[in-house]
């Protein structure tokens, strides 16, 4: 059995290594928090947990390293950015992947939003493979911005044994409020 410690973080390539013009920035200036020492942002990468892999790699290699990070995680942290809805490719995959067959919680990240009160309202945004398990009921996601104290939260909170409550969770305006991020 795997030891399910990681977060996975899920983004929209776009098809590109260049992380400035795709939704992995946001995956590098996570890494970078994680590297800064002057507070207690953490936690566990599931990419690190096997070898890379590179844009050269065959299919079938990415998909066995992509599903073997997957069965180490506890949750999926979904990168949801203008462009993630247009994949369709390695997104539905993680998604359908770690709904369907791992059990994870879906921590969905909204770049350019400083709080989510109302989820349904963004949910043009959500990839199909999102969209239509959040509708069957299968989903437990908790939708969050892309602010370092939620993420934190998130990650800190949910895992395979303390899931979301639904399919379209959000914190509420009490908790923004206490982070700083409304007045």
């Amino acid at each position: 059995m795997a030891y399910r410690n990681g977060t996975y973080i899920a983004f929209h390539a776009q098809g590109t290594s260049v992380p400035i013009d795709t939704d992995m920035k946001y995956y590098y200036l996570m890494k970078a928090w994680v590297a800064k020492t002057d507070d207690d942002f953490a936690f566990v990468n599931s990419h690190d947990k096997t070898s890379a892999v590179r844009d050269t790699s065959l299919k079938a290699t990415l998909r066995a390293r992509l599903l073997e990070r997957l069965r180490n995680s506890k949750h999926l942290l979904l990168l949801i950015g203008d462009t993630t809805y247009l994949d369709t490719d390695w997104v539905p995959f993680e998604v359908s992947k770690a709904i369907d067959d791992y059990k994870l919680p879906v921590i969905a990240v909204y770049p350019g939003y400083d709080y989510i009160l109302a989820p349904g309202e963004l949910r043009s945004k959500w990839p199909a493979a999102l969209a239509e398990r959040i509708d069957n009921g299968s989903a437990r996601v908790i939708h969050i911005p892309f602010k370092k104290e939620p993420i934190a939260d998130a990650i800190g909170q949910f895992d395979v044994n303390k899931l979301p409550n639904t399919g379209v969770s959000f914190y509420s305006r009490e908790a923004y409020v206490q982070w700083g991020i409304i007045k």
